[in-house]
Order: structure tokens, then sequence, then C-alpha cells
């Protein structure tokens, strides 16, 4: 499919990619690029993909340039890359929020190349080379944006590209993915942090106890909570518009379960737990999940 694909950053996903892309065939050669030693050894140790060492050298003659680090870092790989890329070459990502990473790389004012965000949809709280798997990606949902309508050519390629290694493909604006994202994604990883916080710092002297005897709940938050906190703390300070009022809203239904607790209100309860309910069907419906007890992890 590509001559040249270079991965810039190895961590879960871009190792996810190095592999499903050498899994499935679709480049005749693969670059990878980490600024981490031990990342970069793992890579050439366990991978067959050419490792470099220089940034610069690893995207030159490169059809495809995929960045996957955290978003504090793009500037930076940026300024390290824009002198090699290839003429009409695609560049995009792999991040979780868009509309200040797509400022950042229009005031680079790329010359005949491509940018495309791609978001992935896929994860497990595990990070770093040694989690990757060339099925992370399948049966998962791809967002790709992006601002120009004329790289239609380009968008097709990527989104061929997103759909060979398994995933579904939707088109969506930078706007429209940071909101959708911000209460699909954002706000439950929000909350996870906040109440871990919560169950495990109030009281030392139950500790044990509560992480020995957790119910379900604790232990799906537990999971989310785990996620690699230098990508979520870029994500929370580049989508922290909608992150804020997604929080505000998030506080005042808290504040009125709230309510309905502190004045016995079995009306009131009922009515907010059965509003939420149907939404559980729904995201099975839409294939997000099974029926399967655990929520069909295994």
């Amino acid at each position: 499919m590509f001559n040249k694909i270079t991965i810039i950053g190895c961590g879960l996903i871009g190792s996810s990619l190095l592999r499903a892309i050498s899994k499935r065939k679709l480049s005749k050669q693969i670059n990878a690029f980490d600024k981490s030693k031990d990342v970069s050894s793992f890579i050439k140790n366990n991978l067959s993909v050419n490792v470099c060492n220089d940034i610069l050298d690893s995207v030159k003659d490169s059809d495809l340039v995929i960045i996957s680090t955290p978003l504090s870092s793009y500037k930076e790989i940026l300024l390290s890359i824009k002198s090699g890329l290839k003429k009409n070459a695609i560049l995009t990502d792999t991040g979780s929020a868009k509309k200040e990473i797509n400022k950042i790389i229009s005031n680079f004012n790329l010359q005949d190349v491509f940018w495309i965000a791609s978001h992935p949809i896929a994860g497990t709280e595990y990070s770093g080379p040694e989690s990757g798997s060339a099925e992370l990606f399948e049966n998962r949902w791809c967002i790709l944006s992006a601002e120009d309508e004329k790289q239609k050519e380009q968008l097709e390629t990527l989104k061929i590209f997103w759909q060979n290694i398994g995933s579904k493909v939707k088109f969506m604006t930078f706007k429209d993915h940071d909101h959708v994202l911000s209460l699909t994604s954002h706000l439950p990883h929000a909350i996870a942090y906040s109440i871990v916080r919560t169950a495990i710092n109030n009281d030392d002297k139950f500790r044990n106890d509560i992480i020995q005897y957790s119910a379900g709940g604790l232990r799906d938050f537990t999971r989310i909570a785990a996620s690699d906190p230098i990508m979520w703390r870029d994500i929370f300070i580049d989508n922290s518009e909608n992150i804020i009022k997604v929080l505000d809203s998030f506080s005042e239904n808290l504040e009125e379960i709230k309510k309905a607790i502190q004045s016995k209100n079995g009306e009131k309860l009922i009515k907010i737990f059965s509003s939420t309910k149907k939404v559980r069907k729904e995201i099975i419906k839409a294939g997000q999940d099974t029926e399967k007890p655990g929520f069909g992890r295994k």
C-alpha cells in the first residue's frame, strides 16, 4: 500500500501500529523512531522494522508519517522533521485531542504535505511497546479529521489504511471530535481518577479491605485510572475547554443525586437511575460491548 511508513513514538499505540503494518504487509519498508533508548532497543530486538537513531532520517522518503507520542511533544517533533518530509507525504497522528494540535501544525505551514488527523479509539490501561498487539485496532473506531476538503484522495488513502488494520472509520471536524471525546473518554477518565483517589486516599485504616473486597464498579474505575498519566495530562490540557464544560454538567447531575439522597426521595432516585439504564443496551446494540458478564472482557 505504501513504499515507506514511519512511526514516531513506539509505546502501546505506536508499537501496535508497527506490528499491524508488518503483519498485513501494508508497506515495503517500516521505519520506527523513539527517543527512549530502552524502547528503541525493545523494538529492534522484537520487531522486524528499521529502527532509526535520528528522527530526521526516519521520515525521509516516507509516504506516511504517524506521530504516536504525548501531545506535548508534537511541536518539538515537527521542528525536527519538517525539513525532511517528502513532497505529498501524508502526516497523521494518534492523539485524543485535535483542535489545539491542529493549530500547532497549521502554524508550521508545511508545504506539499497533507495533514490529516487520526484518532484510533483503541488502547488498554497498559503502556509501553511490550504491551502492543497487531490486533489492537480490530473492530475499533478510528476518527479522521481534516480542514482541507481538497484532500479527498489522501483522506480515502488514510481511510483504507486504517480499515486494512481492522478499524472502522468515521470522519469528524476537529471541533466535533473534541466535544464527543470529552464525553465518551475524557470525562470517564477524570471521574475514574477522582473516584480511585477518594476510595483509597481518605482512609488508610481500610485501604487493604477496600482493595481486597473491591466490587466490579471500583475495579473498572481502577483499570481506567491506571492509564498513562503523561498522556492524560496532555489531553486534559489540550481539550480543557470541553472537559471543563462536561465536568460542570457532571457536577450538576451529582448534586441532584446528592439532594435526592439527603431528602430520602426514593421516587427521584428511581427516576434518575431508570433514565440511564437504556444507554447500556444502546452501547451493546452499537457493537461497542457485549452482554457477557464482566462487560465482555476476558
